[in-house]
């Protein structure tokens, strides 16, 4: 099975989805993150201090967290796409006022409804 890598379409697609999904994230609008993530009990998030899986379990995190200090400067973005229906985000990020560098990785599938998140994983490193 031959998959194209970075189709044009494809690319500009997920590109426009993880946009979409960034503003969601950095002004807290719950409504689309729950869109954008796969309504599945197999969709999973390890979050920088939490494993979470399911969509339920999710949701319930990202309806209490505190909806402070989420804004973030995205240094570097890797968005690779393999076929049609299948692609990767992954960046390094800085939260404002802050000096650690942030990982962000999710993995995207195209379903009936559109791209959704099926996987992610968010991870701080360490100050140097």
């Amino acid at each position: 099975m031959t998959h194209t890598i970075n189709h044009p379409e494809v690319l500009a697609e997920v590109t426009a989805v993880f946009a979409r999904y960034e503003d969601a994230l950095v002004n807290n609008k719950v409504d689309v993150l729950d869109e954008l993530f796969w309504d599945s009990p197999h969709t999973l998030r390890y979050g920088a201090g939490e494993n979470l899986y399911g969509i339920e379990a999710i949701r319930a995190f990202r309806n209490a967290r505190p909806a402070v200090g989420l804004a973030r400067t995205i240094v570097r973005t890797a968005i690779t796409t393999y076929g049609h229906d299948f692609a990767t985000t992954n960046i390094e990020f800085v939260r404002a006022g802050g000096t650690r560098v942030g990982r962000q990785s999710q993995t995207w599938l195209r379903l009936p409804e559109g791209w959704r998140v099926v996987a992610a994983h968010v991870s701080l490193m360490p100050d140097a």
